[in-house]
């Protein structure tokens, strides 16, 4: 046991003395040529005024018509169940789904059932009550009629007349006619089947003009009165004009904005009810700048802006407002007519800070004026 542990010990040593013997040794064997060089050694000393570059592009102001942009939908004016007014059955559907119809065009035929026989009874009754009347004036004026009897005869020929009048009005309720010009959207009653007072015939449309519809805020509805202009595009693919010919006066109770409808030509048929519309109502004529969004940035107070150079080469936040937001990119107003907008290096200057401008083509633009 003791024998084993000796010999452990002298291992041990042996070892330790092997690992110094390199570590002492290791210092001599580096050649100091190959010593890693730290990152700060690589780099040249800047000079302490030295001004940061950044990447600026010259724009200039456009023409651009400012316009309110509003969402909507088109929609029917009118959407109508006709109904019919008498009892009877149908012997006849005249039209079909999605047929276009004209005023007066006839929906559905009921049977007349003894109709037309009340109409030829009420006109015999007429012809009596008519003679009986002009019979009486003759004996009136030989004075051998009544004053009461005249007007018996003459209420007598009077109350025909309400009767035929009434039977011709049930006889012509059996042809249930459109009200309007419009398109058959649905089909509810078919031959063979049985109508009550009310009971329905069709589902016809209006759908000329078409109706773009379109809620405002209350910043904007003041800028818009009845008569302007609206250009819209359809979801599917259509663009339209149209006149305002409605702007409510009272707001949503939640969404506080106020209902506005405009009237589109649609005489050809072409716009269905209910797609999704974008509305522009033009305004007045403003100088704008189209600049891309990636460059707004927001200040403290959270107002969206972009950073210009101004004609000392220092930095300045500028406060916009976008008028138009196009795939080509955002229409803004706020900024001077010919502008040097920083394009590259903004995230880390600040306003009032000076820099050093390099066009886009990299040659140094410094002091440029900018008006």
């Amino acid at each position: 046991m003791r024998k084993n542990l000796i010999t452990a010990f002298l291992i041990a040593a042996a070892i330790g003395l092997w690992l110094l013997s390199g570590l002492l040794s290791g210092d001599e064997a580096v050649d100091p040529d190959t010593r890693p060089v730290l990152a700060e050694q690589s780099f040249e000393p800047r000079e302490k005024n030295e001004l940061p570059r950044v990447r600026v592009r010259e724009i200039e102001a456009e023409p651009r018509i400012q316009r309110i942009t509003l969402r909507g939908r088109t929609a029917n004016k009118r959407t109508v169940v006709v109904k019919s007014e008498i009892t009877g059955v149908v012997t006849e559907r005249a039209v079909e789904r999605g047929e276009r119809v004209e005023q007066n065009a006839l929906l559905c035929r009921l049977a007349d059932d003894d109709r037309s026989a009340a109409v030829a009874e009420a006109e015999a009754m007429l012809r009596r009550a008519t003679l009986e009347y002009e019979g009486s004036q003759r004996l009136k004026e030989k004075g051998l009629q009544s004053d009461t009897a005249i007007a018996q005869a003459e209420a007598s020929q009077a109350a025909a007349e309400a009767v035929l009048r009434r039977a011709r009005l049930n006889l012509a309720r059996t042809e249930i006619r459109a009200p309007f010009a419009g398109m058959v959207e649905e089909i509810h009653a078919n031959s063979g089947d049985y109508l009550s007072p009310g009971g329905d015939c069709v589902t016809l449309l209006d759908l000329d003009p078409m109706l773009l519809t379109a809620r405002v805020t209350e910043r904007d509805v003041s800028a818009i009165e009845k008569g302007d202009s609206v250009n819209a595009r359809i979801a599917t693919g259509q663009e339209v004009t149209g006149i305002v010919s409605f702007v409510g006066r009272q707001s949503d109770n939640q969404t506080r904005t106020y209902a506005l409808e405009a009237t589109v030509d649609n005489s050809d048929y072409a716009l269905r009810s209910g797609v999704t519309a974008t509305l522009f109502i033009a305004r007045d004529e403003v100088q704008a700048h189209r600049v891309s969004p990636a460059l707004f940035a927001l200040d403290d107070a959270g107002r969206v802006g972009v950073r210009i150079l101004d004609d000392r080469d220092q930095v300045e936040f500028r406060h916009i407002t976008i008028i138009e937001d196009t795939p080509n990119g955002a229409w803004i107003t706020g900024l001077p007519d010919r502008t040097r907008l920083i394009i590259v290096g903004q995230e880390s200057v600040v306003p009032g800070q000076r820099v050093e401008p390099v066009t886009e083509s990299g040659t140094v633009a410094s002091r440029s004026a900018s008006s």
